[in-house]
């Protein structure tokens, strides 16, 4: 049977044609010819048809302003329209692949391999009950489009998916076809780049509604789709929870002054009001449903006794209700069950206390239908909108808060001042008692909520822990329950956070700890001496009462970011394998549970890449079953703004989390050979040390900013938070999203690869046989998950670099300055390249096929933005209209390469 009448080449082909018109018809012939002859070069030079891009060249330096405008947006909508067809060849392809039985990383694969490998059903049962997916939505600006642009191709896109797989007259295909050219033409005339910077709560506004539109509805299939393969190969196993959505838009303020404690309110506000609303819509579904005859059917006793005290609850809506669904108990229930929800956000009372009374309620129901016969009437309707409000419960996503560990060092310090303690002259062993013993005494020390006169930092961090007390009494504890320091280096800095919360009456212990404390590790510092911090705080008794209430469970974040950015991709990766399984060590000799949170981006230079790859390349020992990932910027969009994709990506992240659990149960340590540890040593010594040497070298600072549009991206109105942290010009300074940004642009992807030739080669020749070194190499990455994923990974970055057009952006820098930087880097590049293909036995970078396509299709239109974009950066004096040019080119290549940062 034949899914789809159309294909990625036809989307492609006629869609580019239709904006071909509407180019001709909005802006002039002229244009569309200029913009026709740059993309026929552009693909002649590509073929070899052209012996050099000059004729490229040549016509951009000819365009006036306002032909340079035209042709940025023209190649920008065109890639826009481009990753539309493209996602709907992923669902081609996922549909296609589910009706035919051939995709990998599925349910019923891994179910019956496990059957096969002789698990039972309370083994599978007890891997079940381990594992917990979290993915966490940041705010990060790593998403050029807008929103308005975004809501566009979304209408587009949904207008191909009907041709695609309905079948249609040719009268309503023309209609279809009408409804996209209208589009189109209303995207053309629609301002790509943002005029103002986005606010924290367009930031929660934008991830939420990936929860609302996408994710709410396809959690209870994905739920389906599992508990069908599992009963039909083991019987008798519980599904038990095994997906939570977390989010850090509107809590997250390291570096971003904006995200107030008002916006953290906002945010938890609307969360609830949406996903309470969302119940109440699918309760109505399911009240047109449950239209059971009551004198028919035997309800049960305890459904009975749960609609009475409904009746009882709300005496004068009951004889309504008796009387619009009269011996109907099923509509009386979920009409109640309604009003309950209503008041969830109301002064009047009656509402649910929270989700877990609404749960009670959907079981009861669930129950009684089960008791009458009802198995598909239940499965079909009340198990999904049970798994819904088990899985978003009344927060939509739980809020994480985060700040940077100096602010809070600062507020302490200053509050205590007030006390006559100088907190600041206390050594780190003067802390940690002091912060321990004002924990443990009953009276409080300081009083968050009345800060007196302190520092500006000073009075928001205790502000907001003053709030936070608030906020979970208002939203319930599970809305707002972890606190995430970022740059944690010592003991005392997830002790400073314990104490903020005791003193704002958030933890009184021995009982109740209302926070999971989260060190984010992200220095090499903080990395190495991640056993002291975490011994020292084990075995501090305050903490160790504080972890005790919250199910004796660590999180620990590990930043990928900042570890690329400070030590480069091979031994950034190699740094956080190992310090993963010494984490996992010191857990385990303390009797704590782990739950890493994996702080990744969404390109390969700050830890990108397939999540279920990454998911099974993680050491055994630190596979617990709960693990917690960071998904942002245009992540989000490419994984979770369709629902067929957002439901393959959540079954390829469950389906590794259980496949890893079970290998990790298997064998409890990874064996790996000490001489791959040996070798991986050897490559991230070296390669760190070159990493280093190009980030300190004379005048590299400058070469960056003169050979990419860094200076551009910093003024992009992307996010809500500024690009650096201070006002200091180094890479230090410098966050790690615009610095992967603008490598990006360059075409020169970096931080995705460079020194990892360095550190193989270093490995080769302090070998006394490079021949049997390389095929120790080969084995690793034939054999051990976490080097063939990170050699893979690399090998896309470099596959996404074009050292040609880098070459044009290196032209922009001082001649002494490019002399000195840029050639190394071409060398760097050309030699990682053929060690890894050496390595993998591949002719091409990219195993996989569809991206390579997709890199065909895209280079030769991305490369007219990117002359276009140097043309515009080379000039010294720019008008207004090129200066909005210029940021629009930056949107194009996004859209064009798929990645910012």
């Amino acid at each position: 049977m034949e899914l789809h009448d159309r294909s990625v080449r036809r989307d492609v082909r006629e869609l580019g044609a239709l904006l071909g018109d509407v180019l001709e018809t909005q802006t002039s012939t002229e244009s569309f010819e200029t913009v026709e002859e740059l993309r026929t070069d552009a693909i002649s030079y590509r073929e070899g048809d052209l012996d050099t891009r000059n004729p490229i060249r040549d016509r951009i330096d000819e365009l006036s302003p306002d032909e340079a405008s035209v042709i940025a947006r023209a190649f920008t909508v065109y890639f826009e329209l481009i990753n539309l067809a493209e996602e709907r060849e992923r669902v081609r392809a996922v549909r296609r692949g589910r009706q035919e039985h051939t995709l990998e990383d599925t349910f019923d694969r891994t179910v019956s391999e496990l059957a096969e490998q002789g698990v039972d059903g309370e083994q599978l049962q007890a891997i079940l009950d381990d594992v917990l997916v979290e993915p966490t939505f940041t705010a990060h600006p790593t998403e050029a489009r807008r929103g308005t642009v975004k809501a566009k191709l979304r209408s587009i896109a949904e207008h191909i998916e009907e041709l695609d797989e309905r079948r249609l007259t040719d009268r309503e295909r023309e209609a279809l076809w009408r409804k996209i050219d209208a589009e189109v033409n209303s995207l053309w005339g629609t301002r790509q780049v943002r005029e103002r910077r986005p606010e924290p709560t367009d930031e929660a506004l934008n991830v939420q509604w990936y929860l609302e539109n996408t994710l709410f509805d396809v959690i209870g299939e994905t739920y389906r789709e599992l508990e069908s393969v599992v009963d039909e190969e083991f019987g008798d196993v519980e599904i038990p929870k095994l997906f939570e959505f977390r989010s850090w838009a509107g809590s997250d303020r390291d570096g971003n002054p904006f995200v107030t404690p008002e916006v953290t309110s906002e945010t938890l506000s609307r969360q609830r009001s949406v996903v309470v609303e969302k119940y109440r819509d699918e309760l109505k579904v399911l009240s047109a449903a449950l239209s059971q005859d009551g004198a028919r059917y035997d309800t049960g006793p305890a459904f009975t006794e749960r609609l009475e005290a409904d009746r009882n609850r709300f005496p004068g809506l009951a004889s309504e209700i008796e009387t619009r669904y009269p011996d109907e108990p099923y509509r009386q229930k979920l009409r109640f069950m309604r009003e309950r929800l209503a008041r969830v956000d109301d002064v009047r009372p009656g509402e649910y206390d929270g989700p877990e009374m609404f749960i009670e309620d959907l079981d009861a129901i669930h129950r009684s239908l089960l008791a009458n016969g009802g198995q598909a009437v239940a499965a079909e309707f009340v198990e999904p909108l049970r798994r819904q409000a088990s899985t978003f419960g009344f927060a939509l996503a739980s809020l994480d808060v985060r700040d940077h560990q100096e602010n809070h060092t600062e507020a302490v310090a200053e509050a205590l001042e007030r006390q006559e303690i100088d907190y600041r002259e206390l050594d780190e062993e003067e802390r940690i008692e002091l912060l321990t013993d004002a924990i443990l005494q009953e009276e409080p020390v300081i009083d968050p909520s009345d800060p007196g006169l302190v520092s500006e930092t000073a009075t928001r961090v205790l502000s907001r822990f003053a709030r936070l007390a608030d906020w979970q009494d208002e939203y319930g504890i599970q809305a707002i329950d972890t606190y995430c320091i970022s740059m944690t280096e010592e003991s005392s800095h997830v002790l400073e956070v314990l104490f903020l919360a005791d003193q704002a009456g958030v933890v009184a212990l021995p009982d109740h700890c209302g926070i999971d404390v989260v060190p984010l590790l992200e220095t090499e510092y903080a990395l190495d001496g991640a056993e002291r911090i975490m011994g020292r705080l084990f075995e501090n008794e305050a903490y160790a009462q504080a972890l005790a209430t919250r199910g004796n469970t660590q999180e620990v974040m590990l930043g990928y970011s900042d570890s690329n950015k400070e030590n480069g991709f091979l031994a950034a990766n190699w740094s956080l394998y190992r310090n993963q399984k010494r984490l996992a060590a010191i857990t385990d000799a303390y009797d704590v549970d782990l739950r890493l949170f994996h702080g990744r981006g969404g390109s390969i230079s700050r830890g990108g890449g397939p999540m279920n790859e990454a998911l099974l390349a993680l050491p055994n020992e630190t596979v617990t079953g709960q693990v917690k990932f960071t998904e942002q910027g245009e992540a989000i969009a490419e994984k979770y703004g369709n629902p067929d994709i957002a439901e393959r990506n959540l079954e390829q992240m469950l389906d590794a989390q259980v496949r890893s659990r079970h290998r990790a149960l298997e064998e409890p340590v990874e064996a790996v050979e000490d001489e791959w540890r040996k070798a991986m040593q050897t490559m991230a010594d070296a390669a760190g040390e070159s990493y280093r040497e190009l980030l300190e070298a004379d005048g590299f600072v400058q070469y960056f900013e003169q050979a990419t549009p860094i200076t551009v991206i910093e003024d992009l109105n992307l996010g809500s938070r500024p690009a650096s942290r201070t006002d200091e010009r180094s890479v230090e300074d410098l966050r790690a999203i615009p610095w992967v940004f603008s490598w990006t642009q360059s075409r020169c992807i970096l931080p995705g690869w460079y020194s990892l030739a360095s550190g193989i080669d270093a490995y080769l020749e302090a070998a006394a046989d490079e021949e049997a070194a390389l095929e120790t190499l080969q084995e690793m990455h034939d054999e051990w998950p976490f080097f063939r994923t990170t050699l893979d990974n690399a090998a896309v970055a470099l596959a996404r670099t074009d050292m040609e057009i880098a070459t044009e952006y290196a032209e922009l820098a001082d001649a002494e300055l490019r002399e000195e930087f840029f050639p190394h880097l071409r060398a760097e590049y050309e030699r990682a390249s053929e060690l890894v293909r050496t390595i993998t036995g591949r002719e091409s970078l990219e195993r996989r096929e569809w991206l390579e396509g997709s890199l065909e299709r895209r280079n030769p239109y991305v490369d007219p933005l990117n002359l276009l974009q140097v043309d515009l950066l080379d000039r010294t004096h720019r008008t207004p209209e090129e200066e909005r040019t210029l940021r629009l080119t930056v949107n194009g290549i996004a859209a064009g390469m798929k990645n910012t940062g």
